[in-house]
């Protein structure tokens, strides 16, 4: 019973509301305020927040880098000294492991073979944790170069002066044009002979002497000429043998000499010895 009454009030406020409704309706006006408010949101088009562009995916750059890396450090220990030594003989300063490793990629620290040959390299100075390069002959500038040259009266080899300073080939050519100085040359041009000059001493030489000097026809090879000084009781000064040794050591490989046409002993002798009587001439 209670129920049946229930449900006749809720069927009485329906129509209520329905009544209402549609005298809101009917009232001028009300259908096009409402047609508005209706049609409004309609033109309207709904903001929709729009999202930040995703940035391009970009790939590591360092792909090349991190290879050439990689080829380095598996390298022949012989290859990643000689780019060490390069190094410091290019810069003439110390270098940590650290400053190697990030100058020339070459991990000294993390290597212990690289490490032990580069602190035994008879190129190369160790001290403290500092590497740096050093050269046979500890010269500063040209009156240091002459000093050492007037040493040798007997010569001595380029090879063992040119790491000495940057500018020491400048100045063996500068002392050669001022007569402090010979240099001589033979058929391996690593091989060339500074030799002292002292103005102070006269020297004239016949012209039968010049002449068997001419003749003499030398071996092609460093390590012959060697051996015959070495016969008649001269010191040479140089030690192509050994030198060739180390160079086998390190990695370095030797530069091979092309073919020279053979030639008899008149052409050849004027050809390298053509500068000998200017040479002489002025030394009287």
């Amino acid at each position: 019973m209670a129920l049946q009454e229930s449900l006749n009030k809720f069927k009485q406020q329906q129509g209520k509301v329905q009544s209402t409704l549609t005298s809101i309706a009917s009232r001028p006006g009300a259908s096009k305020g409402t047609q508005a408010r209706k049609a409004a949101p309609a033109n309207i088009s709904p903001v929709v927040p729009q999202k930040a562009p995703s940035p391009a995916v970009k790939f590591s750059n360092d792909t090349e880098r991190l290879q050439h890396i990689n080829n380095i450090r598996k390298a022949p220990v012989g290859a990643q000294i000689k780019r060490v030594i390069d190094l410091l003989l290019e810069t003439r300063q110390a270098f940590t492991a650290e400053q190697i490793n990030e100058a020339v990629y070459v991990d000294v620290k993390g290597n212990k073979a690289v490490f032990d040959s580069l602190r035994n390299n008879l190129k190369v100075r160790y001290e403290g944790a500092y590497f740096s390069y050093k050269s046979k002959h500890d010269l500063k500038d040209k009156n240091d170069l002459l000093k050492l040259i007037r040493k040798f009266p007997e010569g001595i080899a380029v090879i063992d002066l040119k790491d000495a300073y940057p500018t020491i080939m400048e100045d063996l050519q500068a002392l050669k044009a001022a007569r402090e100085i010979w240099l001589l040359s033979n058929f391996d041009s690593q091989e060339d002979i500074a030799y002292p000059n002292d103005p102070r001493v006269p020297l004239k030489v016949d012209d039968d002497l010049k002449q068997f000097f001419r003749e003499i026809e030398l071996p092609r090879d460093m390590i012959d000429i060697e051996k015959d000084l070495q016969k008649n009781g001269m010191k040479p000064a140089t030690n192509t043998a050994k030198r060739r040794a180390m160079a086998q050591v390190h990695g370095i490989a030797p530069k091979s000499k092309a073919k020279k046409k053979q030639r008899d002993i008149s052409k050849r002798t004027k050809l390298t010895n053509a500068h000998l009587p200017d040479l002489f001439r002025n030394l009287n």
